[in-house]
């Protein structure tokens, strides 16, 4: 099919406000490679926006899939359990950085496992506030829209919107908002909009995800582990983008100390292709809810659950926590080395980095990003943008990339970036 025919069917059939960034129809993929329908090759850094972490078709999660296709596809573990849900919970449940005993339920998509995270946190405090951040990004479901902190394209025209939530501001030193200032909009808030005593959660994303990749300071994430802690609030981390094994630890905030929040929220890269979202929680936290109170009909799926398992295995057989953080210094050094003087800052942790771009006043620079995007695609690497102003390009190769084909692409990626 001639891409200007792809053009109009999608056109045609599709509404406009489902974006599509390639021109093309993927017909195979295998690792860190997709095949086009007409056999052209290309390396995706996007993993299905961070989706892959453990690489397209991994023959352990196919084998995995395969195997739970031959027992039985669904039967909603409300109505009739299985032990692969069980056993997935549990693993989960050592896994997360949480203290205490821990307890887990399964859901679908990452906007379900906040939704549902929201619902534990009132049920457990009995307070119906919630405050996010600045660039955040948490979903795109009612709730998940209105935690979200970034208007275009994700909340144009589609409000009003859930309360009571309100956004304070996220650390990023690049752009002048220190940890103290995001502090003081906190205070703010409790001074001007809502008491604490009035607030279930503070959600928060160790490494904000679509909106730029901005790192949280440890001690931003100390001193809301403080607050939480004086105000009686539940502390959740959304790591639907950075966890299984992205920053170099199975979660991100494993690198922070004496700052545990009381709920995990995961999806993505949790079932290697297939689509499941968890809910971790202090198991005092996960009890509030009354049976029949959190759930799904596709709610921890069979077939995903058995991905997620295969997943977990293969992390540790192929020690990917530890290859991320290879990965990332060598992309880290490509990019600090290629001579490009839009580049104004790479941040990240293991191989969640991102690359932003600004124009010779030191204003953000979306068409610097968009350029580079596009000539990636033409010469067959897939990378996405990303942030507030769309002016960050963000690295989500698969950890299980082939040496030689990682080197390929860095190599690429430095020859466009010279030209800027």
């Amino acid at each position: 099919m001639h891409n200007s025919e792809l053009h109009t069917r999608r056109l045609n059939a599709t509404p406009r406000g489902v974006g599509v960034l390639c021109d093309f129809l993927v017909v195979k993929a295998e690792n860190a490679t997709l095949w086009d329908s007409h056999g052209r090759e290309y390396t995706d850094f996007s993993a299905g926006i961070a989706v892959l972490n453990t690489g397209h078709r991994h023959p352990k999660v196919i084998e995995a899939v395969k195997a739970q296709l031959d027992c039985f596809t669904h039967t909603a573990f409300q109505i009739v359990p299985y032990e692969s849900y069980l056993l997935l919970a549990e693993q989960l449940n050592k896994r997360v950085p949480i203290a205490g005993a821990a307890k887990t339920a399964f859901f679908t998509t990452g906007a379900e496992a906040v939704e549902n995270a929201v619902k534990i946190a009132r049920a457990a405090t009995g307070r119906p506030g919630i405050i996010a951040f600045t660039g955040a990004f948490h979903g795109r479901t009612l709730m998940t829209l209105s935690l979200t902190g970034k208007v275009a394209p994700y909340k144009s025209g589609f409000g009003p919107f859930a309360s009571p939530v309100y956004h304070a501001r996220y650390p990023d030193a690049l752009h002048g908002v220190s940890v103290d200032d995001a502090l003081e909009s906190l205070a703010a808030l409790f001074r001007s909009d809502i008491s604490p005593q009035q607030v279930a959660a503070i959600i928060y994303e160790p490494i904000q995800g679509e909106g730029g990749f901005y790192v949280a300071p440890p001690a931003f994430v100390q001193a809301l582990r403080q607050l939480c802690d004086q105000h009686g609030i539940l502390l959740i981390a959304d790591e639907i983008q950075s966890g299984f094994a992205r920053t170099g630890t199975l979660f991100a905030s494993d690198h922070i100390a004496d700052a545990q929040p009381d709920m995990v929220t995961m999806a993505k890269s949790l079932a290697g292709g297939m689509p499941l979202s968890a809910v971790s929680g202090r198991a005092e936290i996960m009890d509030a809810p009354q049976p029949g109170g959190l759930g799904g009909t596709y709610a921890g799926s069979p077939p995903a659950i058995a991905a997620a398992l295969a997943v977990l295995e293969i992390i540790d057989e192929e020690k990917l926590c530890e290859r991320a953080l290879l990965l990332g210094d060598r992309l880290r050094e490509t990019l600090l080395g290629a001579g490009c003087r839009a580049l104004a800052e790479v941040r990240g942790r293991g191989s969640m980095l991102a690359a932003e771009f600004h124009n010779e006043q030191g204003q953000p620079c979306a068409a610097t990003a968009i350029a580079i995007q596009r000539k990636a695609l033409e010469r067959g690497l897939l990378l996405l943008t990303c942030g507030v102003h769309g002016n960050v390009i963000r690295f989500l190769y698969p950890l299980t990339i082939p040496d030689a084909q990682f080197s390929a692409a860095l190599n690429l990626l430095a020859t466009i970036l010279a030209e800027h």
